[in-house]
């Protein structure tokens, strides 16, 4: 997807093998696919400064410094988030 440069993003702290961080993509891909919201992902075990805040409490989904939602996604949280965008 080609989003433009100043695209609002959200952030998911994951592991690549945690079964957990698969769910809450599939689910949040759809969620956000109608508000041009780009998703970056971070393997925390390829960034090992993520280890202490996050650690085995993953995945963590984070607008900016706001924690959206922790180990399940947290629909009413990313959709109040998608609502302040568009405000």
């Amino acid at each position: 997807m080609n989003l433009p440069p100043n695209a609002p993003a959200l952030t998911l702290y994951l592991r690549r093998w945690c079964h957990l961080c698969d769910d809450l993509l599939e689910q949040l891909t759809p969620l956000i696919a109608p508000h041009d919201v780009e998703v970056r992902e971070i393997d925390i075990d390829e960034h090992p400064e993520f280890e202490a805040p996050y650690g085995e409490h993953i995945p963590v989904l984070c607008a900016g410094e706001r924690e959206l939602c922790r180990h399940r996604l947290d629909p009413q949280a990313v959709q109040a988030y998608l609502l302040e965008l568009r405000a």
